[in-house]
């Protein structure tokens, strides 16, 4: 970007993972990349990839060694819930309702997702998620399986919708195609 556009302030910005909506519709980014489902209403959305949900267990699980699982493996694993999470994305990430109409089984409540972590390494619930490994945030004690026969998360980048800055159109190009692998 700084190449391309001399003189450019470009500045990147962690957020939480529920955070990216509410700071694009507030005018603190001009640009996310980050994980569906959110409401697109007033954004415009790029699907950059697809990628694998898996299940997080710790290792000692007796699912940890399978080369993959289903939902029919977790049918009565019970999965976390997180207070305050936007209801879509909790439901996305549970797979509640199931497509046999049953709900998830409920976990425990976590005041935070950075804790989700800590509760499966205790036993005490498994959870869907994006990949990760120890390199990328994955705890020391958990592992993850691929889950079989559910739909991909989407990658995406977002803007608000009419933002015409020349810099963000910039911005969405380049990165379009670096984080599709075609720059």
């Amino acid at each position: 970007m700084h190449e391309n556009n001399p003189g450019a302030e470009v500045h990147t910005r962690l957020l939480a993972w529920n955070a990216s909506r509410p700071a694009l519709l507030e005018h603190r980014v001009d640009a996310v990349v980050t994980r569906l489902p959110f409401p697109p209403d007033q954004l415009r959305v790029r699907v950059l990839y697809d990628e694998p949900r898996v299940l997080v267990v710790p290792r000692d699980h007796p699912l940890a060694g399978m080369g993959s699982v289903t939902l029919d493996d977790i049918a009565d694993e019970p999965i976390p819930h997180v207070r305050r999470s936007d209801p879509q994305l909790k439901a996305y990430w549970r797979l509640d309702p199931r497509p046999d109409g049953r709900p998830a089984p409920d976990g425990p409540l976590l005041e935070a997702l950075e804790d989700e972590h800590e509760l499966i390494a205790a036993g005490q619930a498994v959870a869907i998620g994006p990949p990760l490994d120890h390199a990328t945030g994955l705890h020391p004690s958990l592992t993850t399986v691929p889950l079989h026969g559910i739909a991909p998360s989407q990658v995406v980048l977002a803007t608000r919708t009419g933002d015409r800055s020349r810099l963000v159109a910039a911005f969405l190009r380049h990165a379009g195609a670096l984080l599709t692998g075609t720059i």
